[in-house]
């Protein structure tokens, strides 16, 4: 990996070709935005019911989409290491709060999903203590955890 240029007045390093950033581009008047991580690419939008063109997924839906991947793959990481049986798990997570409201008070009001709902299906030929064990391990994903932890972001505009 390279170390990326910083800013001198600054020192923070610019994103152009930097490893390990995920870029968001919004390029027109819709909400459609083109995300890339890495080799991938994908869409983000809101739905047409809040002015979007429904192009993709909402950013909350990544939001839970991050947590029940990483639930799911955590869980079984720690199935495949004991050598259980697991054969599929199914994570499934919603929040409560209408999505419209946060963004017509965002600026000033706390917005955002203040409780997620997840359900975890555990599938597979495991005796009573290991569907009590991953259940555990279930809270142990590193999204989740650094979610409930908190998370400053710092927020810099990269030089023209």
């Amino acid at each position: 990996m390279t170390t990326p240029p910083t800013h001198a007045a600054a020192a923070v390093p610019l994103v152009d070709d930097y490893d390990g950033w995920v870029t968001s581009t919004s390029a027109d008047s819709s909400y459609r935005v083109e995300v890339s991580a890495g080799a991938f690419a994908f869409i983000a939008d809101e739905p047409v019911s809040v002015g979007g063109t429904g192009s993709g997924p909402g950013p909350y839906d990544y939001l839970l989409a991050a947590i029940g991947s990483c639930t799911a793959m955590t869980m079984r990481m720690y199935a495949q290491r004991k050598q259980w049986p697991l054969e599929r798990v199914v994570v499934r997570l919603r929040h409560t709060p209408a999505h419209i409201k946060d963004c017509l008070e965002c600026e000033t009001s706390a917005v955002g999903p203040r409780r997620l709902d997840r359900i975890v299906e555990i599938i597979g030929d495991l005796d009573e203590e290991q569907h009590k064990r991953l259940l555990q391990i279930a809270d142990r994903c590193p999204v989740k955890q650094t979610i409930e932890r908190g998370i400053q972001i710092r927020t810099v505009e990269q030089p023209q």
